[in-house]
């Protein structure tokens, strides 16, 4: 899951920024308003943590941008201010939660949990592709009661695809995905290749299945019977 820090308080961008990838996520970061709305432009991502208060101008604004947009990330909103008025402007431009600060990183990182469950995958604590269980959480792939043995970027790419299900995805946006704002140091997509084969081995191999498909000349489809 890639995740949008918008933040100008470093300590809290890094502290947040240090847990969030432990727990897998793919962060990148925000420090002003216009960096924020540069990314928010340029890069889709599956969830965004916003402050309302940036140098630059209001997280509100972005949260309009989203909507104009018509981004499907989920919003969460963290602000050092707990008004009512903050609260209900915020949701009612389309954010999916509120946290005030302070607040425990455990929490934080619940509630993404519960957003990207709530936005990708319906809600369901389980992802289920005919005889493949997914589990975002744990972090596991399942056939037929054995479990898949897969790298964290195996496991990341194939959550990839499951969002994208039925979607051309091409090499450059499954390295932008894996590898956010360092994608740039990919020489070439060899690396997205060894990957996105290395997965599809294995998922075939306790499947029996090739869901992963090449599009050639355009990238990758992932397609469930």
């Amino acid at each position: 899951m890639k995740v949008l820090l918008i933040e100008d308080e470093p300590m809290l961008l890094d502290e947040m920024d240090t847990y969030l990838t432990e727990q897998g996520y793919r962060c990148e970061k925000a420090t002003t308003f216009g960096v924020g709305e540069d990314k928010i432009v340029l890069y889709e991502y599956d969830v965004i943590i916003l402050d309302i208060t940036l140098p630059g101008g209001n997280g509100l604004q972005l949260l309009q941008l989203l909507k104009k947009l018509q981004k499907e990330a989920g919003v969460l909103i963290v602000s050092a201010k707990d008004s009512l008025t903050d609260k209900l402007a915020g949701l009612n431009l389309g954010a999916d939660d509120y946290m005030t600060k302070p607040f425990h990183l455990e929490e934080l990182n619940a509630r993404v949990n519960a957003l990207v469950r709530r936005k990708s995958f319906k809600g369901s604590p389980q992802i289920v592709v005919d005889d493949l269980i997914i589990d975002p959480i744990a972090k596991t792939v399942s056939c037929n009661g054995t479990f898949i043995a897969l790298t964290r970027k195996e496991f990341e790419l194939l959550l990839y695809f499951i969002i994208n299900k039925n979607r051309v995805v091409s090499k450059q946006s499954i390295a932008e995905h894996l590898w956010g704002d360092h994608y740039d140091s990919v020489d070439n997509f060899d690396t997205v290749y060894v990957h996105t084969m290395n997965l599809r081995k294995k998922i075939i191999a306790h499947a029996g299945i090739d869901y992963i498909k090449t599009v050639y000349g355009m990238g990758y489809k992932f397609t469930s019977m």
